[in-house]
This record gives structure tokens, sequence and C-alpha cells, in this order.
């Protein structure tokens, strides 16, 4: 039926596939999770809130025919995260896509108030969390020369100024990494790509500003693109885009969904707004 927000069987772009989410159990992991279960794919959620993923699982098992699981990870810790990718094949014989979505922001800072510890932390949850993932998905997708592997950066990765250090040379390095990875897996059939959103109004971003006028502008400014109120759903479409196959030639790309943000404007200004 037209204007139906249901999937049918023809349009379910991932029917059959399996797919890894690391921090499904909110923002725009928790949005990919139940776009991709819709498109007909098993997921498994991986996410240190377990009350809140395996509410999530249950919220999207009730409306899916598909298999969804919750997977308690660090994905800072090697042994969590090859935990999951083990359940995963164990459970689906497989593992088709694996997105390392889970990252954490950073203390505003300026140069000089940066400081190692919390440094530290944000590299090794957005970028050595993210190359555990791929490192262990390339794993079980070698053998299968086939796979899709993605990545959340951030527009952070392509605008300067007024943002965290220690955030900025994370996205810096997923993209980095994303590319290196395209190179490294193209020769077994494994794509890799990464998206990076405009800012949008999620858990991570509230508890980030704590501030309201800052908060309502990233759902009304952060685009030059007018009239498109955009969500984590839009990231999510970006997501099911790179997962499908409808992408089957597309490796090494950083997809920047920013209504054109980026293009117009070299600096961030959300600490301005």
């Amino acid at each position: 039926m037209a204007g139906s927000s249901s999937v049918s069987t023809l349009a379910k772009r991932l029917q059959g596939k399996v797919a890894l989410i690391t921090g499904g159990a909110s923002g725009i992991g928790e949005r990919t999770a139940r776009l991709f279960a819709r498109h007909g794919a098993n997921v498994i959620i991986a996410d240190i809130q377990p009350e809140l993923g395996q509410n999530v699982c249950d919220q999207i098992q009730s409306k899916s025919d598909q298999t969804i699981s919750y997977i308690n990870c660090n994905i800072t810790k090697e042994s969590d995260m090859e935990n999951a990718v083990n359940t995963t094949v164990s459970m689906h014989g497989k593992l088709d896509i694996m997105f390392n979505n889970a990252g954490t922001f950073a203390n505003y800072d300026n140069i000089f108030q940066t400081e190692y510890e919390n440094f530290k932390k944000v590299m090794d949850v957005n970028v050595y969390g993210g190359l555990l993932g791929a490192k262990h998905a390339a794993r079980v997708m070698i053998p299968k020369k086939k796979g899709c592997i993605l990545f959340t950066a951030s527009t952070a990765s392509v605008l300067y100024g007024g943002m965290p250090y220690a955030y900025t040379a994370s996205k810096h390095a997923i993209v980095g990494v994303t590319k290196n990875l395209a190179v490294d897996l193209g020769e077994y059939g494994i794509r890799v790509n990464c998206v990076s959103p405009t800012g949008i109004v999620t858990g991570m971003t509230m508890n980030m500003f704590k501030d309201d006028k800052i908060i309502e502008d990233l759902a009304t400014k952060n685009a030059t693109l007018k009239g498109v109120e955009v969500d984590a759903n839009d990231m999510a479409e970006a997501a099911l885009f790179l997962a499908s196959d409808e992408s089957k030639f597309v490796s090494g790309l950083n997809l920047v969904v920013d209504g054109a943000w980026s293009l117009r404007n070299v600096t961030s200004n959300l600490l301005s707004s």
C-alpha cells in the first residue's frame, strides 16, 4: 500500500543477512538495529547497557520474524569483541555485516587542557574498539570471501574548530582506518565504509552539550539543506545503503550525512551557537 511504513518482502534489502551492531542499545545503533531487522536481517546488539539492550531486542522481536539478540560487550576488551563475533557465528553460521558504531565523546577542551587519560579513553573506545570489531569480523569474513564492515565516524572528520581534540582525532582516525581496511580487505571481497553523521539529538549529544540552545540547533541549524527534519533514522538509512547489495561496488567511502553543512562551513560553530 502506498504510504505504508511496513517493508514488503520484495523491498527487504538485507533478507537473510546477519548483522552485529556495537552500541546498538541506543542512539544511531538502536535505530539501525530496528531498520536492519525490518529489512530482513538477523541482528545482534553488542553493548554495555544490558537492560536497555535487552529491552530494544524485545521490542524489535515483537514486531519481527527475525532473530534479535543482545550480547554484553565492552568493545575495548578484545576477549569481549572476540566473543561477540564468535557467538554471532555460533548462532547464525556467519557474519555478513559488522557495524562498529559504539563510541564516546570527550570533555570540551582547548589544547592546553588536553589530558592523557581523557584522550586515551576516547581513542580506546572510538578507534581501538572499532579496530577490534573489524579484526574479528575479518577473521570470519575472509574465508567466505565476502562481507561488509561499517564504522560510525562524524562530521568532525571534515570540520575544524570548536570540537574536543580527542573526539576530532578519533573520528579522523576512523576515516583513515576505513580507507586502509578497504584496500587491505578488498582482495577478499570485503567492503569497508563509514558514515559521518551531522550533529543530531541522541542521548549522547544531550549528555555531551547540556545546553538546550545547542541541542535545539542540532536539529534545526546543522544543514544547508532546508525543509528536512533530520534525526538518527537518517543515519540508519545511510548505514542500510552501505550494508546492502545496492552498494556492492562501494568501498573506502566516508559517507557524510549532513545536508551539505560541511561544504559551506569548514569550521564547527556549535559552541558559538
